[in-house]
């Protein structure tokens, strides 16, 4: 499989437990991100589903970018869910499948290549001046399943304290 940076869209895609999107060149057990096989191959793979919420590509369409599911490497694109608001395991049912997330993604100059300006758009401070990460969420399949265009999510919450998300 290739590693390519923008993902095609399809009606149905499966994941494996333990592995990822079938097909996908990120899926495995041990990291597959290039950048992260370098630096440890052994790693377990925290990135095996990547997820963007589409209120996202609202806000960068409204800013002047043409981006749509799928340009910015994500394999699943939701609405209503706040995905960046999720903590640390937080589980969500996608079609039969159930994913727990594990961080958020870290943005890299790949946006920038895909469309100049894109890595600094889904970056903002907050109040503080706290980085906020806004290019989705990581998450790693634990019960495979088919997932279709418009099935519901449900969301399941780890037990409290909850951890808020850190990049992965």
């Amino acid at each position: 499989m290739d590693h390519t940076f923008s993902k095609a869209n399809y009606d149905v895609i499966r994941l494996l437990a333990g592995l990822g999107v079938e097909g996908d060149a990120h899926a495995g057990r041990t990291v597959q991100h290039l950048s992260r096989v370098v630096r440890d191959p052994t790693a377990p793979n925290l990135r095996q589903v990547h997820l963007i919420h589409a209120e996202l590509h609202d806000e960068l369409r409204a800013r002047g970018f043409g981006v749509k599911p799928g340009d910015m490497g994500e394999n699943v694109t939701t609405r209503g869910v706040d995905l960046l608001g999720l903590p640390t395991g937080a589980r969500l049912r996608l079609g039969d499948a159930v994913v727990e997330i594990t961080g958020l993604r870290n943005p890299c100059v790949q946006l920038d290549r895909f469309h100049r300006g894109l890595m600094g758009a889904v970056m903002d401070r907050d109040a503080d001046g706290r980085l906020i990460r806004k290019a989705g969420v990581m998450a790693v399949v634990l019960a495979s399943g088919d997932v279709r265009v418009r099935d519901a999510i449900s969301l399941e919450l780890p037990p409290r304290p909850h951890q808020p998300l850190d990049r992965v």
